[in-house]
């Protein structure tokens, strides 16, 4: 009998802007080294290589949790007004039908009505930092979609559904930002993102009773609806955390990204 595979850890972490890397403009060389440096390290995470990926990109929303089922998806590239180059950049990662199925099965035994898409491909909030983190797009990865209204106890139950994935060898991955208000990224926005950010780094090392409560209440944090307007580059963190089960996080990377703070966490 083959032994069990380990534990996989589970990761939210800030895309960035667009093409960011492969670009100039966005964030200053320091800022693009240093979440470069990060992206490329999320690789390390799990002991052993996943057989799969499975994203949560802030760039998806729809009616119930819906699973990209394609065997090779392909890249949306939903960010406008960059260099041409920008729009032929490639990730051919295949997609796998198999943990899709899974993914939906999990769901359904949770009473979480889900949806499955044939055509979805990767967007930006997929392949932007997972050409850094996986450059050869050698692991199948899919999507699985935000709900709309973004209710973060209902993402949260959605991470503690797909729970189980993760002793299946599929890295779950929240991808978004700890602050996403397009008005005030530089140093205007700062104060607050400071904040905001402080304020999540304090709750993910908390007991899993205690993080679910306070990411469940985000919005009274401090500076909360200055750092999110809207809260759909938050609302993967909610699907990682549900998926962490009794571990706490922590803080694995934190620094400033086009002059505001930003965070990422990884549990397990």
């Amino acid at each position: 009998m083959a032994s069990p595979s380990p534990r996989l850890p589970v990761v939210f972490l800030p895309h960035g802007g667009g093409p960011w890397p492969f670009v100039n403009g966005i964030g200053s060389e320091p800022e693009k080294q240093a979440l470069t440096r990060y992206l490329q390290s999320v690789r390390d995470m799990p002991a052993a290589p996943p057989r799969a990926l499975l994203v949560v990109s802030a760039h998806w929303e729809e009616a119930q949790p819906t699973v990209m089922t394609s065997a090779q998806p392909p890249l949306l590239y939903d960010y406008y007004g960059f260099p041409e180059e920008s729009y032929r950049l490639s990730w051919p990662a295949p997609g796998s039908p198999e943990v899709a199925g899974r993914v939906r099965e999990l769901l359904t035994q949770a009473g979480i009505q889900n949806g499955a898409s044939s055509d979805r491909g990767f967007d930006h909030g997929t392949f932007v930092p997972l050409k850094l983190t996986y450059p050869d797009a050698e692991i199948p990865t899919l999507q699985l979609s935000l709900k709309t209204g973004l209710d973060p106890r209902e993402h949260l139950a959605i991470g503690r559904a797909l729970a189980p994935l993760r002793d299946e060898g599929v890295f779950i991955i929240g991808s978004g930002m700890t602050f996403h208000n397009m008005r005030g990224f530089g140093p205007q926005g700062r104060a607050a993102s400071s904040a905001f950010d402080a304020w999540l780094r304090d709750t993910t090392p908390r007991d899993a009773a205690e993080h679910d409560a306070r990411l469940a209440s985000w919005a009274e944090a401090p500076s909360a609806r200055v750092a999110h307007p809207r809260e759909e580059h938050l609302l993967p963190l909610m699907v990682v955390a549900g998926a962490a089960g009794s571990d706490r996080g922590r803080a694995a990377y934190h620094d400033t990204f086009m002059g505001v703070e930003l965070s990422a966490h990884a549990f397990g």
